[in-house]
């Protein structure tokens, strides 16, 4: 089931082509902070409003993929493009993508079973990865 996502081209600003690159140089998920860390360590000074609005605005875009910690924070990343989800490993926070056919015939189902349409969904798996356990 595809998720719903903006379909107009986000205007490319200076802000947002830095937080842009700034994920793409980045090994994992990262927060609005570390980001903006990133940005003032690289001379580009970004104020975080901004950082946290650009990233709303690439997530709703399907730009990046956006998942919460375990303490409710919002953390992100750049997204492959095609609909996924996430096995995350809460010790040093690698992330995988991966593709889950059967919790997407899952939802479709309880999606039709109770009345709905136009469902999307997220899903992250959490757990140690190989290397930290």
């Amino acid at each position: 089931m595809p998720e719903s996502r903006s379909e107009a081209p986000l205007r490319p600003t200076r802000q947002r082509l830095a937080v842009s690159a700034a994920l793409g140089e980045a090994a994992g998920f990262s927060s609005a902070q570390e980001i903006r860390d990133a940005l003032a360590r690289r001379g580009e000074p970004v104020g975080l409003a901004t950082v946290y609005r650009t990233l709303a605005a690439l997530a709703e875009a399907g730009e990046v993929d956006m998942m919460r910690t375990e303490d409710g924070e919002a953390i992100y990343r750049r997204c492959s493009g095609t609909h996924h989800h996430h096995l995350v490993c809460r010790a040093c926070g690698r992330a995988v993508e991966v593709e889950g056919p059967a919790v997407e015939r899952w939802a479709g189902a309880v999606a039709t079973e109770h009345g709905f349409t136009d469902v999307s969904h997220t899903l992250e798996l959490v757990g140690v990865c190989g290397d930290c356990a």
